[in-house]
């Protein structure tokens, strides 16, 4: 295939259409949510609106949704200063906040002793594990299941979920904190009063406009099947990529994932190095969560789990999304297939695969 082919959608998706639509809509409103002449009413409409549209989607009330800049900051909003545990599996932005002392299971699970003291993830970014989340946690990271599998706040008795529009169609740079009505939150960023006094700054209106439109689109994708559509093509790729190379280790498989997530190990050969020479074939995968790769290390998730460092340093990570049909998947086993093959003949020479990496 001559063109590239975008497979590491846990990290970031493609802007949906819908939501690429609404944010150019939104630009043309020139108000204040804040302000109270007309202009900032057509805009506190619109903020109003996207904010009970997304309480929709998910499952909350509208004055249970904060918006932030991100997931990252409403982590911070939700955990700073609560004493909350978790696991090492947790992503960077909630390990900030957390003591990570909780076990996890060869399996991926996450052991819970106090669901109200615990921050968890509703699926792990690497692995796709989707956790069984006990009703009463502290915080739900919902950054991975929103979008992808039904998830409805209301459902979970937690104090607080992140959400974050960029995983399922939406923009970067927006996201939300769902905050059980009643919970006290002591305010992170201080200045107006917007969001209820509960996060200070000028809402980002454009953001907020596409997060919405995204979420819309996402859920449903979800009531659709698309999701079921999108699990049978990562099935294709698993069973093209276990008859290549039957021993490399593919995590998760047979425990409840996210339908897009492979995560897969072949000792001997690092993650860093297949994402450089698949990524000089035309594929953009990773090597751990989009926080974390980049640094050449073991992955933390597969070593909470109790995998051998030198199995966590060889981790790759794919995560499709609708629209990756069959001949893309196939196109990329090939691809990994050929790279596989001389780094086993270059393991058997004696010759280092990261010096001759850009052989592709």
């Amino acid at each position: 295939m001559s063109a590239r082919v975008y497979l590491d959608w846990n990290a970031t998706t493609p802007l949906r259409p819908e939501a690429r639509a609404a944010m150019a809509e939104a630009m043309d409103l020139v108000g204040n949510p804040s302000s109270v002449h007309t202009e900032g009413r057509a805009a506190k409409g619109l903020l109003e609106r996207a904010r009970t549209d997304i309480a929709e989607a998910f499952g909350a009330d509208p004055d249970e949704v904060v918006f932030t800049s991100g997931a990252t900051e409403a982590a911070a909003l939700a955990l700073r200063g609560r004493g909350c545990v978790g696991a090492p599996v947790e992503h960077e932005c909630v390990l900030g906040w957390i003591d990570p002392s909780l076990a996890v299971t060869p399996e991926g699970q996450v052991t819970v002793t106090e669901p109200e003291r615990t921050a968890l993830q509703g699926a792990n970014s690497e692995t796709g594990i989707l956790q069984d989340l006990p009703r009463g946690l502290a915080l739900i990271d919902a950054a991975q299941v929103a979008g992808k599998v039904p998830f409805a706040f209301g459902w979970t008795g937690a104090r607080a979920a992140l959400i974050a529009p960029h995983k399922f169609g939406g923009p970067k740079g927006v996201g939300a904190l769902l905050l059980r009505r009643g919970e006290a939150l002591e305010p992170v960023l201080r200045g107006g009063g917007q969001e209820m006094g509960r996060r200070a700054g000028t809402e980002n209106l454009i953001g907020i406009a596409g997060f919405a439109a995204a979420a819309r689109a996402a859920v449903a994708d979800v009531a659709s099947g698309t999701w079921d559509e999108v699990s049978e093509v990562r099935n294709i790729l698993e069973q093209a990529l276990e008859a290549a190379a039957p021993e490399t280790i593919f995590v998760g498989k047979g425990a409840a994932r996210l339908p897009n997530t492979l995560a897969l190990a072949t000792p001997g050969w690092k993650g860093e190095t297949q994402v450089m020479a698949l990524d000089l074939a035309g594929f953009a995968v990773s090597a751990g969560s989009a926080c974390s790769s980049g640094k050449v290390r073991a992955s933390r998730t597969l070593v909470a789990m109790g995998y051998d460092p030198e199995v966590a340093s060889a981790m790759l990570r794919v995560s499709i999304g609708p629209g990756v049909g069959r001949e893309a998947v196939l196109a990329f086993a090939d691809a990994w297939e050929k790279s596989h093959r001389r780094a086993r003949r270059r393991e058997t020479s004696g010759t280092s695969p990261e010096r001759v990496v850009g052989e592709v």
